[in-house]
């Protein structure tokens, strides 16, 4: 308990940072959002300043950081001005399209990623210790969008055996009754077995493009730490002691291998929310992601500075999360 206490003090300064760090960030960037949205070659000076005040852009810097934060204190994330409607409205919409995204793509990830590294670090030198090294340096060197680019060519393209890349469900069918956000999950609650698969299809080719991203350093750490727990010196007694192959493996170098690899497992996943702004572009999967690229591009400051905040706050918990996790396998951890 003293431990998450530790953590969630930190948290404050850190959220408070990032709170500031946003809005000077977004303050800073190229070009007038009052010229932006008031772009009708019709409109006078006079028009572009009464959209600056409307906007509060006329107020001076101190004063537009103090609006901002007693908004954030009552919850108030802004309006997006692109769209008319509330930020936080739109981001409880959109981030249930995300968060399946990224859970699909961490947890396809972390099934392929344990037992390769795991079977690498058993058989060094062997065809599966290559076949994890290839696969981390791809995963390594090819950018998430590059990847998901080359994954549409090859099954929807070329094989015609993917769907069409355009969103979460094809055009004509109709989403299942909102419960979780998760739409294959939705579909299941519904009974809708058709809409399940429909959904399973589309979520297939962006998880597996993140996946690949995320596969790199998890397969790279399980092998590393196996390989080092697997020389240590409790594995040669338990060698031994005559114990099995299995209870070796599993019980004593799985478990304490898994420390350094649970926490690379924690800034993995917290690295892929933000790597799936480019693959919700590339998919056009309807995301907080792509949300934010287009709030960038509209010089629309609300959804940008709430997309930096909440990306924030999911890194201090999901690190939170990962420190929780590895006390538990290793309680000297919270020490």
């Amino acid at each position: 308990m003293s431990m998450v206490l530790r953590r969630l003090l930190t948290a404050i300064p850190t959220l408070f940072g990032v709170v500031v760090v946003t809005f000077l960030l977004t303050r800073v960037l190229p070009g007038d959002p009052a010229v932006f949205f008031a772009s009708n070659p019709s409109m006078s000076a006079a028009d572009i300043a009464a959209v600056r005040e409307h906007l509060g852009l006329d107020l001076p810097l101190r004063d537009q950081f103090l609006v901002y934060l007693g908004n954030l204190m009552h919850g108030d994330l802004g309006r997006s001005v692109a769209t008319g409607q509330s930020v936080a409205a739109e981001f409880a919409r959109r981030l249930p399209a995300s968060a399946e995204l990224t859970v699909a793509a961490f947890a396809l990830a972390v099934a392929i990623a344990l037992p390769l590294g795991v079977a690498a670090a058993l058989r060094p030198g062997s065809p599966v210790d290559h076949a994890a090294r290839l696969i981390a340096t791809l995963g390594a060197s090819l950018p998430s969008f590059v990847t998901g680019l080359l994954l549409i060519f090859a099954f929807y393209v070329f094989a015609g055996i993917a769907p069409e890349p355009a969103g979460r469900l094809a055009p004509f069918m109709v989403e299942p009754e909102r419960v979780t956000g998760f739409l294959t999950l939705d579909a299941l609650l519904a009974g809708e077995r058709a809409t399940f698969a429909a959904a399973l299809r589309q979520l297939a080719l962006p998880a597996a493009a993140m996946a690949l991203f995320a596969l790199a350093p998890l397969t790279r750490m399980t092998r590393a730490a196996m390989i080092a727990t697997l020389g240590a010196d409790f594995i040669r007694t338990a060698r031994a002691a005559g114990l099995s192959r299995r209870t070796i493996i599993v019980t004593y170098a799985l478990r304490n291998a898994m420390v350094p690899v649970a926490t690379t497992m924690g800034m993995t996943f917290s690295y892929m929310l933000g790597a799936n702004v480019l693959i919700e572009r590339v998919f056009s999967w309807p995301g907080i992601g792509a949300f934010a690229i287009d709030s960038l591009i509209n010089l629309d400051y609300a959804p940008l500075q709430a997309f930096m905040l909440v990306m924030a706050a999911v890194f201090i918990t999901v690190n939170l999360a990962t420190d929780l996790v590895t006390a538990l396998i290793d309680p000297r951890a919270a020490r």
